[in-house]
């Protein structure tokens, strides 16, 4: 789960971090009041979307006049922002942050994510924060660090300094640098978070460290212990289709590709679409039906799949262990049915209670295809899509 720019700054005051005073909006008019409650001489005006990028999309700018805010407001809100991370299609932009302008004398970049290869916790920092870091971490990456973190010790302030010096931070801010990475820290493990980012961490001319930027990802298996973090959730950025499964206890993501896939366990399911794609295919989504499937699920999860018009053929790939074949046979049938399915099916099942399964494919008289083998099952559905 993502959530706002307005929404992690209200995160990070929360453990002891310096961010601008900022108030979000939602119309023109809110964004010219918010402004007049901040005064000073500076606004930033600042689309929030679920994308990096936002500043060189045109999705962040600078004003010194409450006319320009009410204009930068009034060309930002509703605009389809394009960045390199929304795709060509770019994000429509329903909320702003305004913001007070920040005495900028060096960006840095600082952010936190787990390392599965070592099992811990990643600090990954650079001198060279700003909108430019991918070119840094392509064109320069000896300018980005990363230092480990022992979960069972946590970052203890040596580390810490350790971080900042390697990053060319000011002696005298590092002992502010050691206390906000310490709070950082503590602030990515107490939230279960999966991505914490500030970028940039402004050095201003007096020293002082604050987050001009904040971007949080969340594990969604521990959300049901913040719900006071799923109040953030913006649905308008989420894929309706994704919020749809998530009703129905269904793990979904819509891909690029033309073959459906319902499978149930997320490692089968992903070397279904590895498996897709070795034959030749390009799968149009990732969706685990789970272990406790029922007609209804699969009924909904072939719903779901069939809004996607790109969609020429669908793949049932099942290993009955927890879940019986026979039962997912009997949500196959009674799914097509309910939807009127008109593309190509192609069913390959394993495990418990298989040739029941199979069998009540066989007797429901709707053109099933049946495969025995993974590379049976690509191979038909593949050749299916091609001739749809």
């Amino acid at each position: 789960m993502k959530i706002h720019e307005y929404q992690g700054k209200d995160i990070l005051r929360q453990f002891g971090i310096p961010v601008p005073r900022g108030i979000p909006a939602f119309t023109v008019q809110e964004a010219v009041e918010a402004a007049q409650q901040l005064g000073g001489p500076v606004w930033v005006i600042k689309a929030q979307i679920h994308a990096g990028g936002r500043g060189k999309g045109g999705g962040v700018k600078v004003t010194k006049t409450l006319e320009g805010v009410k204009d930068l407001a009034n060309r930002i809100l509703g605009m389809q922002l394009v960045t390199h991370q929304t795709g060509a299609e770019g994000q429509k932009v329903r909320r702003l942050y305004i913001e007070e302008g920040a005495d900028i004398l060096k960006e840095y970049y600082v952010s936190l994510v787990t390392d599965r290869a070592t099992q811990k916790v990643a600090f990954i920092a650079s001198s060279e924060g700003g909108m430019d870091i991918e070119e840094v971490a392509h064109r320069t990456p000896e300018k980005i660090i990363t230092e480990l973190i022992d979960p069972l010790s946590g970052l203890g302030e040596a580390q810490a300094r350790k971080i900042a010096t390697a990053i060319g931070l000011p002696e005298g801010s590092q002992a502010q640098a050691v206390e906000l990475f310490q709070n950082l820290y503590s602030c990515y493990m107490e939230t279960d978070a999966s991505l914490v980012e500030i970028n940039p961490l402004n050095c201003d001319s007096q020293g002082k460290l604050i987050a001009l930027d904040a971007k949080f990802n969340f594990d969604a298996n521990a959300l049901f212990r913040h719900p006071e973090i799923v109040a953030y959730r913006d649905l308008d950025e989420e894929d309706p289709a994704e919020i749809e499964a998530s009703k129905f206890d269904l793990a979904y993501i819509q891909l690029d590709g033309n073959i459906g896939c319902l499978v149930n366990g997320a490692g089968l399911a992903m070397a279904t679409m590895d498996t897709i794609k070795l034959f030749g295919g390009e799968p149009a989504n990732f969706l685990d039906v789970g272990g406790g499937a029922t007609a209804e699920k699969v009924t909904e999860a072939f719903k779901i799949m069939l809004k996607n018009p790109d969609v020429k053929a669908i793949l049932v790939n099942i290993f009955g262990g927890i879940m019986r074949c026979d039962t997912i046979a009997e949500g196959v049938v009674t799914a097509s049915r309910a939807v009127g399915l008109s593309v190509p099916l192609v069913v390959r099942m394993k495990g418990t209670n298989e040739d029941l399964g199979k069998k009540i494919l066989a007797d429901s008289g709707l053109p099933i295809i049946s495969a025995d083998t993974m590379a049976d099952a690509a191979t038909r559905v593949v050749a299916a899509a091609a001739a749809a």
